[in-house]
């Protein structure tokens, strides 16, 4: 920032709809440094208790979900930024939980292709037998929108405005995530993946990119419509 910023960081899940949202559940980010004991008098002055301590955000929206689903408050779909949607164990949590979710994203994480196969090594007969693994390279998100092009996308409208409606261009493809932790099944196959990517008239290449672990059969402009609702 270039100066010193005095402020809190609120983490918040949030009931939204089209039209308003209405915040369920919020947690006081605390940062690594005030764990330490030289910030003992800093947490005494601000009169943090002992069993506040740092915690990532993503734990954090995990921890309020779990307590939302005890009192019958569940996501029909969770929606989130690309804080988020870019940390597998976040993803995974969802995934542990049953949780529908669709994800901003940069355009530099890195899949498989929806035909791409696991390669079954032969076994040697010592040890554990090696498991499954993809032999193609994963390329970026970026990358699999551009070798679409941007004719296998289509105009959709996510909802009404206040003057017109609000629509834009989009390339939707199934894909496989890789990145340091996918989530194989036990066969080794990554599962498919919705990829949605923004890429209005007069762009060169996609504006925003989102992932989605919702049914292959879902309409698109109800992907869209989420993916829009952050």
């Amino acid at each position: 920032m270039g100066k010193v910023g005095n402020c809190q960081i609120g983490v918040s899940v949030h009931a939204a709809s089209d039209t308003a949202s209405c915040p369920l559940s919020w947690r006081l980010f605390l940062p690594a440094a005030w764990d330490g004991p030289e910030s003992a008098a800093r947490r005494e002055a601000c009169r943090f208790p002992d069993t506040e301590y740092h915690r990532p955000k993503w734990q954090l929206v995990l921890d309020m979900l779990d307590e939302l689903d005890g009192i019958g408050l569940r996501p029909a779909a969770l929606v989130a930024d690309t804080g988020y949607g870019a940390n597998a164990d976040f993803r995974h949590g969802l995934e542990d939980r049953g949780l529908a979710y669709v994800l901003q994203v940069k355009g530099e994480m890195t899949a498989h292709g929806e035909d791409a196969e696991p390669h079954q090594p032969a076994y040697g007969g010592l040890g554990p037998r090696p498991l499954p693994r993809y032999r193609t390279r994963p390329v970026s998100l970026r990358d699999h929108v551009l070798a679409a092009g941007r004719r296998a996308g289509r105009t959709l409208t996510w909802r009404k405005g206040s003057k017109a409606a609000m629509s834009s261009h989009f390339v939707l493809l199934r894909v496989r995530l890789a990145g340091r932790r996918p989530k194989p099944a036990a066969d080794g196959t990554i599962p498919l993946t919705w990829l949605v990517a923004q890429w209005p008239e007069g762009e060169t290449e996609p504006v925003r990119y989102w992932i989605s672990n919702l049914p292959a059969d879902i309409p698109a402009k109800d992907l869209v419509r989420l993916a829009k609702n952050r």
